[in-house]
Formats: C-alpha cells, sequence, structure tokens
C-alpha cells in the first residue's frame, strides 16, 4: 500500500469517529479536507514522500464547489422541500386520516391501514423522514391508541410507512444522488416509482393479514360507519387535491413536459394553493414554511460544500482507486460485489445520515458498479432501499428516534423496537425482490420519453 493509501484510510477513519463527536458534519468533512491537505503537502515536501496532493490540486475545489452551487438541478431542492412541508400545514393530511378512517372503519386494522395510505400518498411530496414520520404519529397514534391497538403494531406502521417519503418520487434524496452520479432526475424517479409502491404494498399485505389471524391487535370499533355512497364521495375529494398534485409534478416529469426544477416549482405552488384552500394558510404558516425551508437547504448545502472538498482530497489521496481495488478484489462473483456495497451502506445507515452516505460513498462505489457492467439506475435505487432500511434498524435508526419524540408515553423505546421488526423484513423482502427482479426498476425509465 501507498502512503496515499494510509492516508485515505486515515481521512476515511477520522470522518466516522468525528461523526460521534456532535460536531457539525459540515465543518467536519471540510476540516478533514484541510487536515489531510496540509499533511499531504508536508509529506510531500519535508519529507519527499509520493503523495499526490499539492496547493495547486487543493485548489480546484473552488471550482468543484462553483459548479455544485451553478447546478440548476439542485435548485429544485429547496422548493421540494417547500413543497413537503408546506403541504404537511395545509390540513391536507387530517382531512385525509378522517375520511380514510371512516372508509376502513369496518375492516379489522383499518387505523393502521389508513395511516398506510396516508403515508403512501403523502411520500411522493414529503422526501424529509423526519416530517413524514413526526406527522403520521402525531395524527395516528393517539387514534390507534384509543382503539386499543397493538402498541407495536401502531408505533411499527408510523415508522415504516414514514420512510417510503425518502423514496417515492420526487424524492430529494434521489435528486441528490442524480446530481452525484450524472444521471437523469427523471430516469431516477421514474426507476424508483414501483420500488416504493412495492414496499407500501408489502406493509398494506402484512397489516391486513396479521390484523385477520390476530383480530385482538387492531379491533374493530364498536361505533364504526357502514360504507355508503357518501363515504366514498368524502374520500374522493379528500384524494383529489394531493394526488392531482402530485399526478402533475411526477407527470410532467415523466412526459418531458417539464424539467424537475420547473416542476419543483409548480408543486411548491400548487401545496401552497391547497393550504390557501383548506384556509390553513396564513402569514404565520408561511413564515414557518419558509424559515425551515431555508435552514433544511442551508444544512444539505452545507454539507455539500464540505463533501465537495473532501471527495476532491480523499480523490488526490488515491481513495477511490483503493476503494475500487478492494471492492474488486472481493472473493466474489460480481453480484457478490454488489451485495458487499449494499451491506457496508446498511451499516453506515446505522450512524450516519443518508446526506453524507450519498455524498462521499456512492460516488465512490458507483464506478465500480458500471464497471462490473450492471445498470446504474438499478443500482442507485437498490442503494436508495438500502439506505430507507436502515433508518428502521435499531438501536439508531432515525425514524425510530422521531417517533419517540412524539410518541405517547406509554409506547417506550423497546416498544417500538419490537414494532419495525417486522417491518424491516418486509423491507429486506422488498429489497431481494428488487435485486432479483431488475424490471421492477428499469422498466419505466426505458419507456421514457
Amino acid at each position: 500500500m501507498s502512503v496515499g493509501d494510509y492516508l485515505s484510510i486515515a481521512m476515511f477513519i477520522s470522518f466516522i469517529l468525528l461523526i460521534f463527536t456532535g460536531f457539525p458534519v459540515a465543518w467536519v468533512l471540510g476540516g478533514l479536507a484541510v487536515l489531510f491537505t496540509a499533511i499531504g503537502i508536508i509529506l510531500k515536501i519535508d519529507f519527499g514522500l509520493p503523495v499526490a496532493i499539492d496547493w495547486d490540486y487543493s485548489s480546484l475545489v473552488v471550482d468543484r464547489i462553483w459548479d455544485v452551487m451553478n447546478n440548476w438541478v439542485l435548485v429544485a431542492l429547496p422548493m421540494f422541500i417547500f413543497m413537503g412541508l408546506m403541504l404537511d400545514r395545509s390540513g391536507v393530511a387530517r382531512r385525509l386520516m378522517t375520511n380514510f378512517s371512516r372508509l376502513f372503519g369496518g375492516v379489522r386494522g383499518g387505523m393502521a391501514l389508513s395511516v398506510a395510505f396516508i403515508g403512501i400518498l403523502l411520500a411522493a411530496s414529503t422526501g424529509i423522514i423526519g416530517a413524514s414520520v413526526v406527522l403520521l404519529a402525531l395524527l395516528g397514534l393517539p387514534q390507534m391508541e384509543k382503539l386499543n391497538y397493538q402498541p407495536e403494531l401502531a408505533v411499527g406502521t408510523v415508522c415504516a410507512v414514514g420512510t417510503l417519503g425518502i423514496l417515492i418520487p420526487p424524492s430529494i434524496m434521489l435528486v441528490l444522488m442524480a446530481d452525484r452520479l450524472a444521471m437523469p432526475v427523471g430516469d431516477l424517479f421514474l426507476g424508483a416509482l414501483f420500488p416504493g409502491l412495492l414496499l407500501g404494498a408489502l406493509f398494506v399485505a402484512y397489516i391486513i393479514i396479521y390484523a385477520w389471524f390476530r383480530p385482538e391487535v387492531a379491533p374493530v370499533p364498536a361505533d364504526r360507519e357502514k360504507i355508503n355512497l357518501a363515504i366514498l364521495i368524502d374520500v374522493f375529494f379528500a384524494v383529489l387535491p394531493p394526488a392531482g398534485l402530485i399526478i402533475t409534478v411526477l407527470g410532467s416529469i415523466f412526459f418531458g413536459i417539464a424539467t424537475p426544477t420547473e416542476a419543483a416549482g409548480v408543486g411548491a405552488f400548487g401545496a401552497t394553493a391547497l393550504a390557501w384552500f383548506n384556509n390553513q394558510l396564513n402569514l404565520g404558516v408561511f413564515r414557518h414554511v419558509i424559515q425551515e425551508t431555508t435552514k433544511t437547504t442551508a444544512y444539505i448545502f452545507a454539507i455539500f460544500l464540505g463533501a465537495t472538498a473532501y471527495s476532491l482530497v480523499l480523490r488526490g489521496l488515491g481513495g477511490d482507486e483503493l476503494i475500487e481495488g478492494l471492492l474488486k478484489g472481493l472473493p466474489f462473483e460480481p453480484v457478490g460485489v454488489i451485495i458487499a456495497i449494499l451491506f457496508f451502506t446498511f451499516i453506515l445507515g446505522f450512524f450516519l445520515d443518508w446526506i453524507e452516505i450519498t455524498l462521499i460513498v456512492l460516488p465512490l462505489v458507483s464506478p465500480v458498479v458500471v464497471d462490473l457492467d450492471f445498470n446504474l439506475v438499478w443500482f442507485t435505487v437498490l442503494f436508495a432501499v438500502c439506505l430507507q432500511t436502515s433508518f428502521l434498524t435499531p438501536p439508531v435508526g432515525f425514524s425510530i428516534f422521531y417517533v419517540k419524540g412524539v410518541a405517547p408515553k406509554s409506547m417506550p423505546v423497546s416498544t417500538i423496537y419490537r414494532g419495525v421488526i417486522p417491518f424491516i423484513v418486509l423491507q429486506v423482502i422488498g429489497l431481494c425482490m428488487i435485486f432479483y427482479w431488475q424490471g421492477i426498476v428499469t422498466w419505466l425509465p426505458s419507456l421514457s420519453v
């Protein structure tokens, strides 16, 4: 191994260790880039060691950062974030909960099904896991507790369905992945649509089957309404606004009518119009959404800048070549290499946010995937599903702690851990299905105009 290889390993390990200090990730990434640049230059000039880093090379970070800030695709990020946050405040979810609970009131597990369908529907508009999980928890957990649902089923449903927002397009995670891999955002949106719906269908099927064989875990309320035409009409008009918005945004991208950036603008305007229509839009709501959008966007872009500097230095030290050599040197067939990458990603997801993994790890492993002649869209969707699964996994699944922050005191962390286990199994089943049947991902992109 060369000096650069040792520095690359030290740089990556330092990043992992410093994450646990609680120091802002963007500063950790940028600081390590500066530190290891200085170490490389000292070793090269003062000790004459063969290190490929010098001041001329490190100055390239200015051009890289300019490219990031000049990227029109990333303009979609704040607008998709605004769209999700405004839709959360628009009252649409509460109206959906009221009407879905009436529709499924006579079905075993009906309230859990209501949460699941609302989560699937809103996943296409809320690409931030924290917002989705907290909203569903606030709406669904008190209702299911009131109906004497098994706590594990109730909290597991909220945790699992809430994570779909990071996968089902338009997802801000997919926008970042497309940018890092220089692939069309529309292709990635198309590729992730069926996998996201597949996972949602697995969750719904589990709730129905589990409640059917164990009626006591999800009892039917005694005062349930009988389904009639009025309920169906109310459900239709409750679903129509968010579904229309989602279809407009995604359809305009899928059919080439608008770019993702333009569609994001339409979505942001549409979510604001829905909030106004439902009498939920006022100066306070608008100010809150703007502030949260600014904070989230600033957080993401700060990590973007730090990761740009970090990745440049890591590549200069030969880190990309080291990782490529290690992966290709594994005693596995190409499929085994993909499994190893996914397993490593799954483990990293225990303690790293998806943003860091997307910005740092994904660009390093993607060249190996291309060299092994795998479809990059298929692999990227697999990578995204793997990250989504890690959000549910104890002991540090982010979705678990979002729910714990708003769950009733009667639901300790141990209950949440037990509740997510069946859904983790379903996620793994879905991941295996996507792995073995690539057409689930690749069919829609092959039809894109």
